[in-house]
């Protein structure tokens, strides 16, 4: 019954995805388990933090990665906290618990030189699927939004007049982007593309039978794309939201900008990407002094 309460809780109150939810319900179904096999409790009041912290060694040993592991934990202090304002438990074990270091990893992100032949060189082929990656690839790389976000765009969250789209971010929160005038004429068209194909539709980006796209097409159609320009080992959406970010940076622009068009809650999150530009600074560098 807690369970689900602290479920609705987050989802409602504190306005996670429904990936999110998804997630820290599945850790929490794993967390529980491990109790019942390994110790037989079902009981929270018997859980502490040692328990808690054999849990996170058997991960471990599974060879789950630092990151998945700290997921799991953030699952749980959530929990922890929801459960100590509902008076179902005393003390917060996750007080005593210390997540696994992450080590830094700096954002992949395709070379500006690949992305042109991407969009100037590669065929996408005809009619209305073909015209429709395209815009999607475009889209992701011209504004740097979510998978999430371009999944759940609606016709009404592009204003043609002021050259911005609106998207729904983490917590539910709102965003504008800017889009670029050429950009816009190639959306526009592909909106009527659409609407002529499949009348009466909200959503933005339709798969081939004219219902909403969903996560997976999208990941294939960017993977596949991706593919024909890059070697890079991992070919996802994210990957062109860190180029857009990364290409950004190089050619001058704010890094408070960024922030807020990625949608970023804090600036040490896009801080990030100024690690990508190191090469972009010693060419300047090697240019401009007068040793070099």
């Amino acid at each position: 019954m807690l369970r689900s309460s602290f479920l609705q809780y987050i989802k409602y109150e504190k306005r996670f995805s429904d990936h999110t939810v998804a997630a820290y319900e599945n850790d929490l179904d794993q967390f529980f388990l491990f109790l019942e096999v390994s110790y037989q409790i079902t009981d929270i009041q018997e859980v502490n933090h040692t328990l808690i912290r054999s849990w996170m060694v058997s991960l471990m040993e599974k060879d789950i990665n630092a990151r998945s592991i700290n997921r799991k934990a953030s699952a749980l202090k959530t929990y922890y906290k929801f459960l100590l304002r509902q008076g179902a438990v005393k003390l917060n074990p996750m007080l005593k618990i210390q997540a696994p270091k992450v080590s830094k990893r700096l954002p992949v992100f395709v070379e500006e030189d690949k992305t042109k032949i991407l969009f100037n060189e590669i065929q996408f082929g005809e009619g209305f699927s073909a015209y429709r990656n395209r815009v999607i690839l475009e889209l992701f790389y011209t504004t740097g939004m979510r998978l999430s976000e371009l999944v759940n765009l609606k016709e009404s969250d592009i204003n043609y007049l002021n050259s911005t789209v609106k998207v729904l971010g983490k917590r539910k929160k709102e965003r504008i982007i800017p889009i670029l005038p050429e950009f816009l004429t190639t959306l526009k068209k592909y909106s009527q593309d659409k609407n002529q194909e499949f009348p009466n539709t909200d959503f933005l980006f339709l798969d081939n039978k004219g219902k909403q796209i969903y996560h997976k097409m999208v990941y294939t159609i960017v993977h596949d794309f991706l593919g024909l320009v890059t070697t890079v080992e991992k070919k996802s959406p994210h990957i062109l939201r860190h180029s857009f970010a990364t290409h950004m940076l190089n050619h001058g622009a704010d890094i408070n900008a960024i922030k807020e068009i990625l949608g970023h809650s804090s600036l040490s999150a896009t801080q990030v990407y100024t690690h990508n530009t190191i090469e972009k600074l010693k060419e300047v560098y090697k240019q401009a002094h007068p040793r070099a």
